[in-house]
């Protein structure tokens, strides 16, 4: 049988916390689909990285900045800054990379890949 799902992020199915953030999941068609909301002075370092203990992000991300702006930064190549409007691909690691809010603006973006992995604890 056919038939249209609809889902929102403001009932999602999945939330990861960490220190000034979150990452909202949806899983939809087969797909899991996130909503990355940090707050100024995040850093994936520091503020979720730690907690899985890494260094460096290892998920390959696209997503589409909705507002504010952060750093995407692979270890010796330039930082980019993605700000409201940015489409991005960020590659897995190794090496891995950083990011963190540039500026005191919320910074909110939609993860159309990589989502079941970011953030998520391995046992």
């Amino acid at each position: 049988m056919l038939e249209i799902i609809l889902k929102r992020f403001e009932k999602p199915d999945e939330i990861r916390n960490f220190e000034k953030g979150k990452f909202e999941v949806i899983h939809i068609a087969g797909m899991a689909i996130g909503r990355a909301t940090y707050f100024p002075g995040w850093k994936w370092s520091e503020h979720v990285g730690r907690s899985l203990g890494k260094k460096l992000c290892d998920v390959e991300h696209v997503g589409i900045v909705i507002s504010g702006c952060a750093t995407a930064a692979i270890e010796g190549k330039p930082v980019i800054e993605m700000k409201a409007g940015d489409v991005f691909y960020v590659p897995a690691g190794p090496p891995g990379h950083d990011s963190w809010v540039i500026g005191d603006e919320l910074y909110v973006s939609l993860h159309l890949l990589g989502a079941g992995e970011y953030s998520a604890r391995k046992a």
